[in-house]
C-alpha cells in the first residue's frame, strides 16, 4: 500500500480531530456553526501540517455538503469556473447546502484568480474555505478577505503529538500489526516542529527502516540516525520551510553575513517566494536592528518594493544586498522589548484611564469636564520640551524603552536623560 501514514490516519469526524480546540472544542468558535450547518466562507491561517485540509473536509462531512478541492499551485481560473458552474446547479442560495470549495495555499493565487471567486462567494454559490501559511492580510485581496472569516490554527502541542503517535501504533491498519515501542519521543517531537504530517512521515520512515519481523524500539538516537541519513531537500510548501527561514533570520541577527547568504541561496534554489523572504527582512530590520541603525528599515522596505517589481532571477541580488547589510549592521531589540513589555502590562492592568490633561476635548461638555486642562504644549517651551505626565497615574515613571548599547541609542539615552532627569532611570 502506497498511501502515506498521515493520509491513512486523517480524521473523518470532529471527535477524531485532536487539535484546534479553540475552534472546534466544546465552546469553539466553529463548533456551533458546524452543528447548525450554517457555514461562513473562511480562511484558515497557520503553519503546515496542523489540519487545515482535514478540518475543511470534516466541516463538509458534518454539514452534509459537497466538497471540492483545488490547489493554488496547479489550478487556474478555468478550474475555478468549472467548480463554480457545478455549484450553481445545486441551487446557489445561502439557505441551501451549497458546496464547500476548499483552496489549498490560496495565497499563491494571483489577483485575477482571487477576483474570479468574488461573485460565487458573494452570491453564496459556494462556501469558500481557503488555507494559507502566510498572513492573509498581505496575500489575500481585500475584497475577498472582507467576505471571509479568518481563523488562526495553531501548531500541535506535545500532548497532541504523543496522542497522534499512539493512534498510529494502535489504530493504523499497517503499523498496528507490528510490535512498536516508544522508549523516547523527544527527538521525534523536536523534528516535527508541531507539524503532524511531518511527525507521521518521520515516524513511518523510521518504522519501515526496521525489518518486517523485527520489533521496533524508538529512541532519540535511532530517530537522529535515521533522519540524518534521509535528509529531505528544502520544500517551500512545508517540510523545511520554517527551519530554513529561521536559520536565515538567526544568521542575520547573529551578524554573520556569510551564513545569511548561504541560507538565502538555499531558499532561492528551492523556489521560495522572494516576497516572503523580503517581508521577513522588513520585520527583522525593526525587531533586531531598530534604532541602532534606522536606515536598515528603510533599506529593507525598499528591498520588498524592489523584489515585488523585479521578480526572479534578479531579485536574488537585491535580497543578498539587503541581507548582508542587515547582518553587518549594529543590533538592538530595544523597540521590540518596549512594545512587548507595554502589551504585557496592559494585559495585567487593563484599560487604564487617559490622564485628563492629554484627553481630546472636541465638545463644550468635554471641556467643562476638564478634558485637556493643564496640557502643556511642548513647542511653546525651550528646546520644544516641558516635563509633563503622559502615562496613567498608576503606572507613572514606568520605563518601557531601554536604549541599547550602541552609538545611536546611547545618544537616545543621553537625550532622554537630559529631558526627563531621573524620571525613567536613564
Amino acid at each position: 500500500m502506497n498511501t502515506p501514514l498521515a493520509e491513512r490516519l486523517r480524521p473523518k469526524t470532529l471527535e477524531d480531530y485532536l487539535s484546534q480546540k479553540h475552534l472546534v472544542g466544546t465552546n469553539g468558535a466553529l463548533t456551533h456553526q458546524i452543528k447548525q450547518g450554517v457555514i461562513p466562507s473562511m480562511i484558515f491561517w497557520g503553519p503546515p501540517g496542523i489540519g487545515k485540509t482535514t478540518l475543511a473536509n470534516i466541516i463538509a462531512i458534518e454539514s452534509e455538503r459537497p466538497f471540492y478541492k483545488l490547489s493554488a499551485i496547479n489550478s487556474g481560473v478555468k478550474d475555478i469556473r468549472e467548480v463554480i458552474d457545478k455549484a450553481k446547479k445545486s441551487g446557489g442560495l445561502f439557505t441551501a447546502k451549497n458546496p464547500i470549495l476548499f483552496i489549498d495555499e490560496i495565497h499563491r493565487f494571483s489577483k485575477s484568480q482571487q477576483d474570479s471567486l468574488l461573485e460565487a462567494v458573494e452570491k453564496g454559490w459556494v462556501t469558500l474555505v481557503g488555507a494559507t501559511t502566510e498572513n492573509p492580510s498581505f496575500e489575500v485581496i481585500s475584497a475577498l478577505l472582507s467576505r471571509c472569516q479568518v481563523y488562526v490554527l495553531n501548531s500541535f502541542g506535545k500532548l497532541e503529538l504523543e496522542q497522534l503517535l499512539e493512534r498510529a501504533i494502535t489504530q493504523d491498519e499497517i503499523l498496528s500489526k507490528r510490535t512498536i515501542s516508544l522508549k523516547e519521543t523527544e527527538s521525534l517531537l523536536k523534528l516535527s516542529g508541531g507539524d503532524a504530517r511531518k511527525l507521521l512521515n518521520i515516524f513511518e520512515l523510521i518504522v519501515t527502516s526496521f525489518d518486517k519481523d523485527e520489533d521496533v524500539i524508538i529512541t532519540n538516537d535511532i530517530v537522529e540516525e535515521k533522519v540524518q541519513s534521509n535528509t529531505v531537500r528544502y520544500d517551500k510548501t512545508g517540510e523545511q520551510h520554517y527551519d530554513i527561514i529561521s536559520a536565515f533570520i538567526k544568521s542575520i541577527r547573529g551578524s554573520d553575513p556569510n551564513a545569511a547568504v548561504y541560507w538565502l541561496a538555499r531558499m532561492i534554489e528551492g523556489g521560495e517566494d522572494v516576497k516572503f523572504i523580503a517581508r521577513r527582512l522588513v520585520i527583522l530590520a525593526s525587531e533586531d536592528i531598530g534604532n541602532a541603525n534606522p536606515t536598515a528599515l528603510v533599506l529593507a522596505n525598499n528591498t520588498f518594493q524592489a523584489v515585488s517589481v523585479i521578480g526572479n532571477p534578479e531579485s536574488r541580488i537585491i535580497l543578498s544586498q539587503c541581507a548582508t547589510y542587515l547582518a553587518s549592521s549594529p543590533k538592538s531589540n530595544a523597540s521590540y522589548k518596549a512594545i512587548k513589555q507595554a502589551q504585557q502590562l496592559i494585559r495585567e492592568t487593563g484599560d487604564l484611564s487617559v490622564p485628563l490633561s492629554i484627553r481630546n476635548a472636541p465638545t463644550k461638555l468635554m471641556k467643562e469636564l476638564g478634558y485637556g486642562d493643564d496640557y502643556k504644549y511642548a513647542h511653546e517651551y525651550e528646546q520644544n520640551f516641558v516635563a509633563h505626565e503622559f502615562l496613567p497615574d498608576s503606572i507613572t515613571n514606568t520605563t518601557f524603552y531601554d536604549p541599547g548599547n550602541n552609538p545611536r541609542e546611547r545618544a537616545h539615552r543621553e537625550f532622554l536623560k537630559q529631558r526627563w532627569k531621573d524620571k525613567y532611570g536613564y
